[in-house]
């Protein structure tokens, strides 16, 4: 019985707890080849509150957690702290180091401002990693549901 009741409630916890499912720039290198999907990148740092409310609140949407976890691969990245070497595209990024802190290269390629990206910053590839959509700043919940929706469409 008390089996049971563990399993019940854990299997409870994941309905009510939906998160987005969050992979890698290594795992997306294997699984475009797989099956291939449109990607999205959120870019973010661990001191931008900004970006902590963004991801409490669409982790809350229960119909935007499903299109994203059933229709993109979703790559949470942190710019600042992330310091192993990443591939993406072709090419070979790193750390930059700047004495207690530093920023990922790949964080500078993929913003649009060379010097300092805007936290948070959303990037949004088509299935062939064509950049589709370019966001800088709060991308609020209805917004991003709109655009994975118009992606979405382009590849049916």
């Amino acid at each position: 019985m008390r089996k049971i009741l563990i399993l019940f409630l854990m299997s409870v916890s994941c309905f009510c707890f939906s998160q987005i499912k969050t992979g890698t720039f290594s795992e997306l290198e294997i699984l475009k080849n797989e099956n291939s999907k449109p990607v999205i990148i959120h870019l973010y740092t661990d001191w931008c509150g900004v970006c902590k409310i963004e991801s409490f609140k669409m982790n809350k949407d229960k119909d935007l957690v499903k299109t994203v976890n059933e229709d993109f691969y979703f790559i949470n990245f942190e710019a600042e702290k992330t310091k192993e070497s990443i591939r993406f595209q072709d090419q070979e990024f790193g750390y930059l180091s700047n004495g207690n802190s530093g920023i990922h290269e790949l964080a500078l390629a993929l913003s649009k401002n060379k010097n300092q990206p805007v936290y948070p910053l959303w990037i949004f590839l088509d299935k062939n990693q064509n950049l589709v959509y370019y966001h800088e700043g709060n991308l609020k919940p209805e917004v991003m549901k709109q655009k994975l929706s118009e992606i979405s469409a382009q590849f049916r």
